[in-house]
């Protein structure tokens, strides 16, 4: 493949497979696998307390035996949920798919969520996204309370585990506390990706302090630019390592009935919508587009919605993803077996074993 261009890292793509109205796990997996076969670096699945549907992260885990290198990313809201069950379940995705698990952060901020659990009250959209970032702290103070090695598996002396491998978290919130240890072992990928819709200003502290994707709804690569740098800006007052957060711009795409041009108002990026920025037209311009934007380094990659998810996908990967790999743009092939390989990030070091002056 062609390197990148100087000054900006190879170029990531993900894609949403989202299905209204569909119950089987088939359709998911189809798509999956399409996105597969493009080597996009992940998938998202949506999901809400007010969606009717499967849940996302249990589709998922169906979908993940039958496909071998995509990224596989739900939705999970933390408002309502124990986070000590919320990064169990994220952890056996990580596990039942090899590493390749990721988790896209959300809230509920409705009194009609509220009611179905009849526990708390709704809160501020401030206050649920701080406590969404504290979700995500704990989550990954839990998968480290497993050090690697931590299971010993002898049959003949009748141990598990090493416990002195086990660590408590001990983790006050402002609004739960955890000691832990986690009761699932430490996941493939050390943390599974945390992806964070950066778009609204009252989640960009927690996508700048715990994402390692941030998604931004952006109409314009100069839009996209600006916020890019300021999530890289209070990552780093944050006392983040550069390098450590990938900015995606996310858009919703209408490939239409064919290859034609972008319709008038397209052609020199999104328009604005109620539901986010649409790209309408074909697939050439559309990779044009997406060349444009990361090429002038303002985002490093794109996550794209279809408007009509088989045949949006279809064209994308066959026609957009395609035309970039075929101008060097884009791999043809995945670099490693996890998510954090696609996407050029390390395994991190746990914490506890660090501190311990264990192995990591």
């Amino acid at each position: 493949m062609t390197p990148p261009a100087p000054g900006h890292g190879p170029l990531h793509l993900a894609a949403a497979v989202d299905l209204p109205g569909a119950f089987d796990a088939a359709p998911f997996t189809e798509l999956a696998r399409l996105a597969e076969s493009g080597a996009l670096d992940f998938v998202t699945l949506g999901d809400s307390f007010a969606r009717h549907g499967p849940d996302a992260l249990a589709v998922l885990a169906r979908v993940a035996p039958d496909t071998g290198r995509v990224g596989l990313v739900p939705t999970v809201t933390t408002t309502h949920t124990e986070p000590f069950h919320v990064q169990a379940a994220v952890a056996t995705l990580d596990w039942v798919s090899h590493g390749r698990a990721g988790w896209a952060v959300d809230v509920s901020a409705t009194e009609a969520d509220a009611r179905l659990f009849g526990r708390r009250r709704v809160a501020s959209r401030e206050a649920l996204w701080r406590e969404a970032g504290e979700v995500a702290d704990v989550a990954r103070r839990l998968w480290d309370s497993w050090e690697d090695g931590a299971e010993i598996r002898d049959a003949a002396t009748g141990r598990f585990v090493d416990r002195d491998k086990l660590h408590h978290v001990d983790f006050a919130g402002n609004t739960f506390s955890v000691r832990g240890p986690s009761l699932v072992p430490r996941p493939p990928q050390g943390h599974p990706v945390v992806v964070v819709d950066a778009t609204d200003g009252h989640t960009r502290e927690t996508a700048a302090r715990h994402a390692d994707v941030a998604l931004v709804r952006a109409a314009s690569p100069a839009r996209a630019d600006s916020v890019r740098a300021e999530l890289h800006r209070r990552a780093t007052e944050l006392g983040r390592e550069r390098g450590k957060l990938r900015v995606f711009a996310a858009l919703l795409v209408d490939l239409g009935g064919g290859e034609h041009a972008a319709q008038p108002g397209h052609g020199g990026g999104p328009l604005p919508t109620a539901d986010g920025p649409l790209y309408r037209g074909g697939p050439v311009d559309l990779a044009e587009l997406i060349a444009t934007w990361h090429g002038a380094g303002a985002v490093d990659g794109f996550h794209l919605t279809p408007v009509e998810p088989r045949r949006d996908l279809e064209r994308l990967v066959n026609g957009t993803v395609a035309l970039l790999q075929h101008r060097g743009l884009f791999r043809t092939f995945y670099p490693g077996t996890t998510l954090r390989d696609h996407l050029g990030l390390a395994r991190p070091a746990n914490r506890y074993a660090a501190l311990a002056g264990g192995p990591t």
